[in-house]
C-alpha cells in the first residue's frame, strides 16, 4: 500500500511526460500550419484552384507548398493527416487530471474552505464543466453570432472570465487554473475532433465520389483552428500553472488568469501579423509587458481568510497519529523555516509551491508530500540546508505509512 504512493508518483511523472511532449508536437504543427496559411503568396500561373504559395528553406533543402482553397481536382495517392497529436494532447492530459486531482481530490481538487462538497462531487462537478464548456462554445460558433469573429472571440472571452472566477469559487487556486485550461484545451479538441477533421474528411469523400465539395466546410474548419491558435498560449500558462503558486494562490486569481489570456492573444497577434506580411506591431509587446506588471502586482495583494480551516477525512487521519507531534516537530523545525507564511530562510521571499507548513491541518493536507520529499527521498530540505536527520526521516515514512 504504501509502495503504492511512490508507483503512482512515477505514473504521474510518466504521464506528465507523455503529456507535454503530445502538445510540443500539436502545438508545433498548429503554429507551423497557421504561420504557413498566412505567408501564402499569390502569383500568376498558378495551377487551378490554388489559393496561394509560399517557398520555404530548412534543413539544407527547399520546399514548395502550395494550398488548395477547397480541394485538387484529383486526390493524390498519399495524405498526411495532422490530428494525433491534438488527441493525444487531451487523452494524456485527461489521464493525468484523473491521476492528479480525481485520486488526489480531498488534496488538490476540493477545498472545502471554499466549498465543502465529497470529493466525488468535486470530480462530477469538474467533468460536467469540461463538457458543457464545449456544447457552449460550438453552439456560439454555429448560431448568428458565428459570422461575425471578432464578436464571437469577444463572447468566448467573456465566458472564460466567467469561468476563471466561477472555478475559484469551486475548487482550490490550484486546481481552478488547472480546469480553466482543461476547460479551454477541451474546446480546442473537440474544434479538430468534431468539426475540422470531419470536415476534411466530407471534402475528401466528395472528391471520391466526384462531387465538388462545399467551400463552407473549409472555411469552417479554418475558424476553428484559428480560435485553437490564439487560446493556445494561454492554455500552455494554465497547465503549468502549478509551478506559479503566486499566480493560483493569491486573492485574484481569477483576474490573473483571465489577463494571461489577452497577454497569450497578444503574442499570437504579433506573429500572426509578422507572418501575413502586414507589419510588425511592437505594440502588443508592450501592452503584455504592461499586463504583466498588473499581474505581478494583484499577486501581491493579500488574500483574506476567514472561518476555521476544515480538514479532509485524510487529515483528521494524519492528525490523529500517536506520530503525528513528533512529526509536527520535526516539520516546524526543519520544513517551515521556508515552507512559512513569512519564511525566515534567508533569499526566499515567499513559500516555495506557496506551501505552508505551519499548522496541523497544513501538515496533515501535505502529508503525502512531506512522506515522498522528505521521507522516502532526499529531495526536501534542498541540499539539507535545516540538518534533517536520518531518524526524523524514517519517523515521517513511519508516520505515513501507518496512518495510511
Amino acid at each position: 500500500m504504501n509502495e503504492y504512493a511512490v508507483l503512482w508518483d512515477w505514473l504521474s511523472f510518466g504521464v506528465r511526460w507523455l503529456h507535454v511532449v503530445t502538445a510540443i508536437a500539436w502545438i508545433g504543427s498548429s503554429f507551423y500550419f497557421i504561420a504557413l496559411d498566412l505567408g501564402l503568396v499569390k502569383r500568376p500561373g498558378l495551377p487551378e484552384g490554388v489559393h496561394g504559395e509560399e517557398w520555404q528553406v530548412h534543413g539544407g533543402g527547399f520546399y514548395h507548398i502550395q494550398k488548395y482553397m477547397v480541394a485538387p481536382a484529383s486526390m493524390p495517392e498519399h495524405l498526411t493527416w495532422f490530428k494525433w497529436e491534438s488527441y493525444s494532447t487531451w487523452l494524456s492530459g485527461f489521464a493525468l487530471l484523473a491521476i492528479v486531482y480525481y485520486a488526489g481530490a480531498d488534496l488538490y481538487l476540493v477545498d472545502r474552505n471554499v466549498l465543502d462538497v465529497p470529493a466525488w462531487g468535486g470530480i462530477l462537478i469538474s467533468l460536467a464543466s469540461i463538457g458543457l464548456g464545449w456544447l457552449l462554445y460550438d453552439l456560439l460558433c454555429k448560431s448568428p453570432l458565428g459570422k461575425n469573429d471578432t464578436a464571437l472571440m469577444l463572447v468566448l472571452y467573456v465566458i472564460l472570465v466567467v469561468m476563471a472566477w466561477g472555478y475559484t469559487q469551486l475548487f482550490t487556486g490550484r486546481a481552478a487554473f488547472l480546469h480553466l485550461g482543461a476547460f479551454t484545451a477541451t474546446i480546442m479538441t473537440a474544434n479538430v475532433f468534431l468539426i475540422i477533421i470531419p470536415n476534411q474528411k466530407i471534402v475528401v469523400a466528395d472528391l471520391k465520389a466526384g462531387r465538388t465539395p462545399d467551400p463552407k466546410l473549409g472555411l469552417q474548419a479554418k475558424q476553428r483552428s484559428l480560435h485553437n491558435n490564439y487560446l493556445t498560449l494561454p492554455v500552455v500558462f494554465l497547465m503549468l500553472s502549478n509551478h506559479y503558486p503566486l499566480a493560483f494562490g493569491t486573492q485574484f486569481n481569477w483576474v490573473i488568469a483571465s489577463l494571461i489570456f489577452i497577454i497569450g492573444v497578444l503574442i499570437r497577434h504579433y506573429f500572426n501579423t509578422v507572418h501575413a506580411r502586414k507589419g510588425t506591431p511592437h505594440w502588443t509587446w508592450g501592452l503584455a509587458g504592461v499586463l504583466f506588471i498588473i499581474i505581478m502586482w494583484l499577486s501581491t495583494v493579500p488574500q483574506v481568510l476567514t472561518g476555521e480551516t476544515k480538514l479532509s477525512a485524510t487529515g483528521q487521519t494524519f492528525v490523529a497519529s500517536t506520530h503525528f507531534p513528533a512529526v509536527r516537530d520535526t516539520v516546524m523545525g526543519r520544513c517551515a523555516m521556508c515552507h512559512a507564511a513569512v519564511p525566515g530562510y534567508d533569499g526566499v521571499p515567499s513559500p516555495p509551491k506557496n506551501v505552508v507548513l505551519d499548522t496541523d491541518a497544513a501538515i496533515a493536507e501535505h502529508a503525502r508530500e512531506i512522506y515522498l520529499q522528505a521521507g522516502r527521498s532526499h529531495a526536501m530540505p534542498p541540499g539539507n540546508v535545516s540538518g534533517i536527520t536520518e531518524e526524523e526521516r524514517r519517523l515521517i515514512v513511519t508516520w505515513f505509512e501507518e496512518a495510511r
